[in-house]
């Protein structure tokens, strides 16, 4: 099995746990995240594992793999052809894919927010280029291109979530009262994924513009039940290589 965008390498792990006749190879583009996985999975303790650096837009194997498998990684590559071009070379005939990713409409309303704060200033000007977007599609687009790319599509589905920040308690002269933690929770979210938008933005500027995002969105979209809710949205895709 192929492990596309296997980060530090925890889930890929878990499947070669579960294939002990089998093997897994992790791939990922960043350097640190191999040599992180590759440190806590060693290949004299997991024999069967491997991670190896690479970019799924360039994919150099050929009909070596029986299953490809991606999980929320795919949606910071926008050009999904090309990467299922790559996964339909890698398997054999008959081989199967399982990828999983933000889909359209994913936090839709905190990223209105943050692109309407680029066209403002001082995050205009601070801005380094014009606003990037993630790769959150629909499952039409992903059937063409599937197909385009000689996969047989399966199944590609939208499936809404809800990531919900719950408040917490605290003490005030001996009494119990409300605190929502959700608004640090919520900026933790955003300070840990948004890259696309911190990365172009000053080091220094970045905790400002989280902190506004957040503030933003708690004003806008008020919760009846104290907790700060953001809609979420996965595309799951699964699609096999025909038999020749």
């Amino acid at each position: 099995m192929l492990d596309l965008g296997c980060g530090e390498g925890k889930v890929t792990a878990e499947i070669a746990a579960c294939l002990p006749a089998g093997s897994v190879l992790g791939l990922d583009l960043s350097r640190e995240m191999i040599a992180f996985a590759r440190s806590r999975y060693p290949s004299e303790q997991y024999r069967n594992l491997r991670f190896v650096e690479g970019d799924m837009l360039g994919l150099p194997f050929d009909r070596e793999f029986d299953v490809v498998f991606s999980n929320a990684a795919l949606h910071w590559v926008r050009d999904h052809g090309r990467v299922f071009s790559g996964i339909a070379r890698a398997l054999r005939p008959g081989g199967r894919v399982l990828l999983q990713m933000g889909g359209r409409g994913n936090a839709a309303p905190v990223l209105a927010i943050a692109d309407e704060m680029l066209a403002e200033e001082p995050w205009r000007e601070l801005f380094d280029g014009p606003p990037s977007h993630y790769a959150f599609y629909g499952p039409e687009e992903e059937r063409e291109r599937l197909a385009a790319a000689g996969l047989t599509p399966v199944r590609a589905e939208l499936i809404g979530k809800d990531m919900a920040f719950d408040k917490a308690t605290f003490r005030r002269n001996g009494a119990r009262a409300p605190e929502v933690r959700g608004l640090d929770g919520l900026m933790g979210w955003v300070r840990t994924t948004w890259h696309l938008y911190l990365d172009r933005l000053p080091e220094e500027a970045r905790p400002a513009f989280v902190a506004e995002v957040a503030s933003r969105y708690v004003g806008r979209y008020p919760s009846p039940d104290g907790r700060i809710h953001v809609p979420m949205v996965r595309l799951e895709v699964e699609a096999v290589k025909p038999l020749e």
